[in-house]
């Protein structure tokens, strides 16, 4: 066992005596030092209940023989950091959740790790230390948030996002607005659709590193304790039989993480997370490969955002089990996973209870993924979009660029009216180092869907958008314009061609135009000077690297 390094032998006798002031027996040395990893925090609704969670783990720990320590981990709410100063960290947040696991884990020789995860950049980060740290784990997330109740009708947080553009519209009166308010967030979990967090808590399910039911059972259903405890004792059989996270995570589960994401129509920013998760387990993927997968496999789904349907839906529906059984021959399902069984088995006990929606093969939404990567002489290392919630009229548009160098200048102008019918609004300097941080921007894109204009404005970025985000919003466009990539060289009335069918996205200037109006900017400077934020710009690579650190 790790754990020997801090409770064998005589030399160790120091380190016995700060363990019995844990309260650790003599009969308990014997046993293996389980690390329990938990985000919990009283700031994330998406954690405020994994204390609970905690127990529960650690009662299966215990069960089965081994000795459970919990430590925590930092988390951002994306909805709180939205939109002022503190989304610049979110992104960011994930290194930093990586990094604290592999201290806590290496400086306490713990035997295997359990991991309890809910939001956005928690998720990625603490799989990137599993893979890094590559000792037995197992994952177990706190579960999505149901959905909310307003006039009848199921709301969530992008319906209050929404709202405010509504508004704005003069179809929504504030104090209307406020009551949507107080009924769209019904309590503890992770946002009740197919957000970030929750794609990336159902993809943990795809890579095979959690049990089935991780991504879909309710925060507040009685399961996910169960789930909880089941992972408990399950990381111990992990441990016996030696069976650890890169035995599972390689070039086939990453494979199957994109095919079911195609299928959900997931976040745009699981690409970035997925991407991150590969460089750390040492598998090459590039972005073009995640098109050829998109290419073959349906989007079956159709979750909020991009439809009416919620996460406890699809839970009811059969899960991600259940979606992965619908794909069929689209999978690696010789696959290992962390319940001991292969991804054919787990789809051999799984069945579609609903078929409105889970749909089959033959009746899918779209016979391509749900996500998309463009490529073109504005986004030569590839841009993301959420193929499966962008309007039919929009799959291919032109139009004149309106250039923000932020996201408050554009929110702004949106939010006076200056926005003009047919425009493509391009926000830079919003890219991993630009930012810094990769903002994601869910304000302006859910302002202009309740003010009614998803279907009239495309937007580009070289930062991020919320996975609440619906619309032509294409973002992650590498190179980003503060190391002058062709984003930086556009200006307004360029010209911008978008193809999401033929995966283009192409500004009508030469080559030698682009060149002639980058070499005129010379080298960005960059505005934060100091602290963590000026680290991280420094460090960072490319999103079409899963802005992973250099």
């Amino acid at each position: 066992m790790k754990s020997e390094a801090i409770k064998k032998g005589i030399e160790r006798a120091p380190h016995r005596s700060l363990l019995h002031a844990l309260g650790v027996t003599d009969t308990e040395m014997e046993k293996p030092f389980i690390g329990i990893v938990n985000s919990f925090t009283e700031v994330v609704p998406g954690h405020i209940h994994l204390n609970d969670i905690s127990r529960s783990v650690k009662s299966g720990v215990r069960e089965a023989g081994g000795v459970p320590f919990e430590f925590n981990t930092i988390a951002v709410c994306d909805g709180l950091a939205m939109n002022h100063k503190g989304m610049k960290y979110s992104l960011p947040s994930r290194e930093l959740i990586a990094d604290s696991v592999e201290i806590m884990t290496q400086a306490h020789a713990f035997d295997a790790l359990v991991f309890i995860t809910n939001c956005d950049k928690v998720v990625p980060g603490m799989l990137m230390a599993a893979v890094r740290l590559n000792i037995p784990a197992i994952f177990i997330s706190g579960g999505p948030m149901l959905a909310g109740d307003y006039k009848g009708k199921k709301v969530d947080l992008s319906s209050v996002f929404e709202g405010v553009g509504k508004v704005i519209k003069g179809q929504m009166t504030e104090t209307e607005l406020e009551c949507l308010v107080g009924a769209a967030c019904p309590g503890c979990g992770s946002c009740a659709g197919m957000f970030t967090a929750n794609t990336m808590n159902c993809l943990t399910e795809a890579l095979g590193m959690a049990l089935p039911g991780n991504g879909t059972i309710p925060a507040v259903d009685d399961r996910r304790y169960g789930l909880a405890e089941a992972a408990g004792r399950q990381v111990m059989k992990l441990l016996a039989e030696n069976i650890k996270p890169k035995d599972i995570l390689n070039k086939k589960s990453v494979e199957n993480a994109f095919a079911v994401d195609m299928a959900l129509g997931g976040s745009t920013n699981s690409v970035l997370h997925i991407v991150a998760v590969a460089h750390e387990a040492g598998v090459d993927f590039p972005l073009t490969m995640i098109n050829d997968i998109s290419e073959k496999t349906p989007c079956l789904c159709r979750i909020r955002p991009a439809g009416e349907y919620h996460i406890e839906d699809l839970d009811r529906a059969g899960g991600i089990a259940a979606v992965m059984k619908e794909l069929k021959g689209k999978l690696n399902v010789d696959a290992k996973t962390v319940s001991g069984k292969t991804i054919a088995k787990i789809i051999a006990e799984s069945n579609v209870m609903d078929s409105d929606v889970i749909r089959t093969t033959e009746n899918a939404y779209s016979q391509k993924g749900g996500i998309a990567i463009l490529f073109g002489n504005l986004a030569p290392e590839g841009a993301v979009v959420k193929r499966s919630a962008v309007a039919d009229e929009m799959m291919i548009h032109s139009g004149p660029a309106r250039v923000f160098n932020n996201e408050d200048e554009a929110t702004s102008a949106i939010m006076a009216g200056k926005i003009n019918k047919g425009e493509v609004l391009v926000i830079r300097y919003e890219g991993p180092k630009g930012g810094p941080g990769m903002r994601e921007m869910l304000t302006p894109t859910s302002i202009l869907s309740g003010m009614g204009m998803e279907k009239e404005i495309a937007l580009i970025t070289d930062g991020r958008f919320s996975g609440a985000t619906r619309g032509a919003a294409i973002g992650h466009v590498a190179p980003e314009a503060a190391v002058r990539g062709p984003i930086a060289a556009i200006a307004d009335g360029d010209i911008i061609k978008i193809d999401i069918m033929n995966n283009r996205l192409d500004v009508e200037l030469s080559d030698k135009e682009i060149s002639e109006r980058l070499a005129q900017l010379g080298e960005y400077e960059h505005k934060i000077k100091s602290g963590y934020l000026k680290r991280y710009a420094d460090s960072v690579t490319s999103a079409s690297r899963g802005a992973v650190f250099s």
